[in-house]
């Protein structure tokens, strides 16, 4: 099967062996998936595998009743081949819909009585001499044994597929929620279904009111669980669930506001800020920032590490938009609170000086940029283990300044050893370990050492889709810069599906106005453009310049890129007869162009 790492494959062709193995009996097989797309893919190629031999049936467990024996029954009686006992495997879903809480009015959770029926079903299921593949996620995996021991003895083998993306979460980000089932006396499982937790609030809105004070919390202690699941890739719907992270922030603010709770108001603020700024939502970011720092220099001592936090907050969000001038003091005067209120030798303020080394290096100031991030590199190195992954991105970064100087035998050095801390302190398809395998691959490409560059792309393509969501702009990213490689190559033919490719992730994971989505048209118009198709790199130049002067200062190096690029287009179009004089004329940016083609 494709896309499985090595232990899932060979989970696979067991479970496919399994499945065959079973004939004329009962065949009962396990399979643990936490990631929906996983499972339907593991489904779909298993019995495309299987047929014409075995034939295959679905089965979706219902709600109310969650019977195993009920379910296949039904089946039984709508299927004559079935009914003759011809050789099948029956798939059951639907286990991962059901909720370890009991609802309103329900005297036993949805998983209670699945587990009551499941531990009276083997005599049961005795009747059914077909392999039964049942999908269960690593919740229920971990109670069924203890639940419904005579079922569980009868397994003729458990499959574990182990993904990044989940819809539970752990029993610790539990904690918040757990007032609000003090009526259930069950030892609490490793991990609860994510829409426990969202019933659970629901449930409290309904009985206290949307006004209700107390709810804040429970509002906040959900975002920063979307929040957290959003940075590490755990989320199955990656849009869906900054939506949701932005509306628990957006009522918790609310709440915080009318209760004169400024402290708690202030990380809302910040929290929700961020949230804006991945969206490409700057001048609304801008404003929550400006806010939480000015309640922190209200409620807070001047020197305070907070203050210092959210100042470097605010500055990372001018960096991102190139108002270099602005994010600077903010990040000198966060970085100096921090040399009063911190131990010299903080990882915060390691951080912050991080991230002042980093502004300086993207104005070309390297001399002032370096000083700086081989200081924080030698905090990190004081005050963390030495296989940490932040020290990794400490080398990982000065790595960086030093490819921008061309200086590539010691950022090459710095990269490989950020990619062994890695490899040993991060799992195999940690989403950090691809972007320093993808750093790396940059370093390569600007090198012209193509064919070493070439397999550390795919290789960090292949971690990303195994451990972000299939709409993650992390991954439009790594795809695009693939692409790119392929452009220099002159494999024209096989970068623009990719660019396209890149294109469509950032369509459904980002606003329409994001930069990032203007970067990637900017290099889909530029691979049209080196192959003479003017008339279709010209809209997508146009549309990366509109997005990016609607987002961005005039002066921010990705506009004068882009704005460029569209010049260049615009003058050799011009020149080779596709274009002409008189179309711009109607042009938005017609007079601008003008100027510069006769320049």
């Amino acid at each position: 099967m494709s896309n499985l790492h090595s232990q899932n494959q060979d989970n696979y062709d067991d479970l496919l062996v399994s499945i065959e193995a079973g004939k004329d009996i009962l065949n009962l097989l396990i399979a643990v998936c936490d990631d929906s797309d996983c499972r339907d893919r593991i489904i779909s190629d298993y019995e495309a595998e299987l047929e014409p031999d075995i034939r295959r049936y679905r089965v979706e467990l219902a709600r109310g009743e969650p019977s195993l024996r009920s379910a296949i029954a039904n089946l039984v009686e709508q299927e004559a081949y079935l009914q003759q006992q011809g050789k099948a495997v029956i798939t059951v879903t639907g286990v991962e819909k059901l909720r370890f809480f009991k609802q309103l009015c329900e005297s036993r959770s949805e998983q209670e009585v699945f587990f009551g029926y499941l531990q009276w079903t083997r005599e049961g299921l005795r009747e059914f001499p077909f392999s039964i593949v049942l999908w269960v996620t690593r919740q229920i995996e971990v109670l069924i044994s203890n639940e419904s021991p005579d079922f569980w003895s009868w397994r003729k083998g458990v499959f574990r597929f182990d993904t990044k993306k989940t819809a539970a979460v752990s029993k610790t980000e539990f904690e918040p929620f757990r007032l609000l089932v003090e009526d259930d006396n069950r030892e609490l499982p490793s991990l609860i279904p994510l829409e426990d937790l969202q019933d659970l609030i629901a449930r409290t809105e309904q009985k206290k009111g949307l006004q209700d004070p107390s709810l804040a919390s429970l509002y906040v202690s959900m975002g920063k669980i979307y929040h957290r699941r959003i940075e590490s890739g755990e989320c199955e719907n990656f849009q869906k669930e900054y939506e949701w992270a932005i509306d628990c922030f957006k009522k918790a603010i609310a709440l915080q506001q009318e209760s004169d709770m400024e402290l708690e108001l202030s990380s809302s603020l910040n929290y929700l800020a961020g949230l804006y700024r991945s969206q490409g939502r700057y001048s609304e970011a801008e404003l929550l920032y400006l806010q939480a720092v000015e309640i922190d220099r209200r409620s807070l001592p001047e020197d305070h590490p907070n203050l210092a936090t959210n100042l470097n907050n605010l500055a990372a969000l001018y960096y991102f938009q190139g108002r270099y001038s602005e994010a600077e003091p903010l990040l000198l005067q966060a970085v100096e609170i921090d040399r009063r209120s911190l131990p010299e030798d903080h990882p915060n303020l390691a951080t912050h000086i991080n991230n002042l080394a980093g502004l300086y290096r993207d104005q070309g100031r390297y001399s002032e940029a370096e000083p700086l991030l081989l200081q924080a590199l030698e905090i990190d190195r004081r005050s963390l283990p030495e296989d940490h992954p932040n020290l990794a991105m400490g080398f990982n970064n000065l790595a960086g300044l030093y490819r921008y100087q061309e200086r590539y035998s010691e950022a090459e050095r710095l990269y490989l050893q950020a990619l062994e801390i890695d490899r040993r302190s991060l799992p195999e398809d940690h989403p950090n370990l691809a972007t320093h395998i993808n750093n790396l691959a940059e370093l390569y490409r600007d090198q012209g050492r193509y064919s070493e560059a070439e397999p550390l792309y795919l290789q960090a393509l292949e971690i990303d889709r195994r451990s972000l969501p299939e709409d993650h702009p992390n991954l439009a990213t790594h795809i695009n810069n693939l692409a790119e490689l392929y452009r220099d190559q002159g494999r024209y033919s096989e970068a623009e599906p990719l660019l396209l490719q890149a294109l469509e992730i950032d369509r459904r994971s980002l606003p329409e106005d994001h930069p990032s989505l203007a970067i990637h048209l900017n290099h889909l118009a530029g691979l049209y453009y080196v192959q003479g198709r003017y008339s279709e790199a010209e809209p997508l130049y146009l549309q990366a310049v509109e997005i990016l002067r609607s987002k961005l200062p005039e002066n921010h190096p990705h506009i004068q890129i882009v704005w460029k690029n569209y010049v260049g287009l615009w003058r050799e179009g011009i020149s080779k007869g596709d274009f002409t004089f008189e179309q711009l004329q109607e042009h938005p940016f017609g007079e601008q162009l003008l100027a510069e083609l006769q320049e």
